[in-house]
């Protein structure tokens, strides 16, 4: 078998570990115990589920220091950034551990036999049910919180959902020792295996999705990545849905009173959104739209310091900054030109330069407004606010879109731009910045292809809903029936006879 590698990024130094990719056969053996482990989760009901979580929350906590340590040599970010990335992991279990208590996500709904128009009416009872073992790939610029610890695993675990992680490639060690942590807490509850599995390998990836045990996937990662893992799946006889968060430009407009009200904080704000953590963050803004006026100057001026003062970036791995050197450099002959880029000695790691490119509204091509993953800003200047609708076009749907006001613009400008990004994005904002995704009951973090292939969010409590399917019983004797669909429980908020119920209990 090969022997699983890590690369530390900072220096390119390669380290064998002791890990094996997967191969079929123990595929084959994590599978099963995936199928097994489902009628595990099963009995423990939803308070049950919500004790494990709360208990995967504090294994990681407890590992904080050895987890942090590992992901720090595997992916160059800083251990602030890990530190505070763990935290995030903890949170979202814990989070999920809050939604199966309240349990309205199963969306319980009754409706007596009753005469109807149509004549005597069955007694039909529904609520959501787990899909079964899912498989959950890594995502490189998230370590924790979109990895194995990551909010995909919490979300399945908490629908009831056996989940099997294939690490990625770049943290093969924190992917370990993560599974290790929540493997930890389910054996304390006297968990099975297979409750959680973890591959290894390309190839086992793909025979993961094609595993008739597997019935659903989730993936945060590039196109190619979801169009290899959808192929796989198109080889099943049955298919299966995947959940995949892709690519994001996610553009924001600065209006002209904006500028002229606070240009420097804007250029501060912008500087550190577009290069916080190497610039890998799927929220990173990549087009800033800026008026060309004496106020936009100030605000390109300001940005332009900071961009050419700025020291080097780590990126997660050889692929990536390979991709974003090939990325900036097809900017710049589609004709945008760079306004700032500090000399920055790549050493034998896989450091970059910050970039800053500018070009004019008139020359935004689709070929210009494309995601470049890593820390590159592009500044569109516009001369006129009625040109930014037609032009905002042209930038592909992203995860967001966000605009800042000043004390003079127009209540009417600001909701047509509004209107373009309701349909071209999942999430707007407003006077602020897309990097910082709040874990919460509200949040949605999906938006129209490309930036993800479903309507779902993979951040925030409705997360679990891509882990469901609906399941009626027809005059089921009640006995058969789940507890929350039985004429007395009134624990959880449910929709009796056409009338929503709020929990008594």
């Amino acid at each position: 078998m090969n022997v699983v590698i890590t690369v530390d990024p900072r220096d390119g130094r390669r380290r064998s570990t002791d890990l094996s990719e997967t191969d079929e056969s123990r595929l084959e053996v994590i599978a099963d115990q995936a199928s097994r482990a489902a009628q595990w989760l099963s009995g423990l009901g939803r308070v049950g589920r919500a004790e494990m979580l709360d208990r995967i929350a504090a294994s990681l906590e407890a590992r904080r220091a050895e987890l942090v340590a590992a992901a720090e040599a595997e992916t160059g970010l800083s251990t602030a950034r890990l530190d505070g990335e763990l935290t995030r992991a903890a949170l979202q279990f814990r989070m999920f551990g809050d939604v199966v208590r309240d349990g309205a996500y199963v969306e319980a709904a009754i409706d007596h036999a009753a005469d109807t128009p149509l004549g005597p009416g069955p007694d039909l009872r529904r609520m959501l049910v787990p899909l079964g073992p899912v498989a959950v790939f890594g995502a490189s610029n998230f370590p924790f919180a979109f990895s194995v610890a990551g909010g995909d695993t919490a979300a399945a675990l908490a629908a009831g959902c056996p989940a099997v992680l294939k690490a990625h490639p770049s943290h093969p060690l924190t992917s370990h020792a993560s599974a290790d942590a929540i493997e930890s807490a389910i054996r304390d509850l006297g968990g099975p295996e297979g409750v959680v599995g973890i591959v290894y390998g390309e190839q086992a990836g793909r025979s993961l999705v094609r595993h008739p045990a597997i019935r659903a996937a989730a993936l945060t990662g590039s196109v190619g990545a979801a169009r290899a893992i959808q192929a796989a799946i198109d080889e099943r006889p049955d298919p299966i849905p995947l959940y995949a968060e892709l690519s994001s430009v996610n553009p924001i407009v600065i209006l002209p009173g904006a500028a002229v009200d606070r240009s420097d904080r804007i250029a501060e704000g912008l500087f550190t959104s577009f290069t916080a953590s190497g610039g890998q963050l799927c929220t990173k803004p990549g087009l800033a739209f800026v008026p060309s006026d004496p106020a936009g100057d100030r605000l390109v001026d300001a940005l332009r310091e900071r961009v050419g003062s700025a020291g080097g970036a780590v990126l997660l791995n050889e692929r990536i900054r390979d991709a974003y050197e090939t990325q900036a450099a097809a900017f710049e002959r589609a004709g945008a030109r760079v306004s700032a880029r500090p000399r920055v000695d790549p050493g034998e790691g896989f450091t970059v330069a910050p970039t800053l490119l500018e070009v004019g509204l008139p020359d935004l091509t689709a070929e210009i407004a494309d995601e470049c993953f890593g820390p590159l800003l592009i500044v569109v200047r516009y001369g006129g606010v009625s040109d930014l609708d037609a032009a905002l076009v042209t930038v592909p749907p992203s995860l967001t879109g966000a605009v800042h006001r000043g004390p003079s613009d127009e209540a009417e400008v600001v909701r047509r731009l509004v209107d373009v990004f309701a349909a071209r994005a999942g999430r707007i904002v407003f006077d602020g910045y897309p990097t910082g995704v709040r874990v919460s009951w509200a949040q949605h973090h999906g938006g129209p292809w490309p930036s993800t292939n479903a309507v779902h969010t993979s951040v925030g409590a409705t997360a679990i809903r891509r882990f469901l399917r609906p399941l009626a019983w027809q005059d089921a004797p009640e006995w058969v029936l789940p507890e929350e669909l039985r004429d007395e429980y009134a624990a959880i908020p449910r929709r009796v006879d056409g009338r929503l119920e709020a929990a008594t209990e």
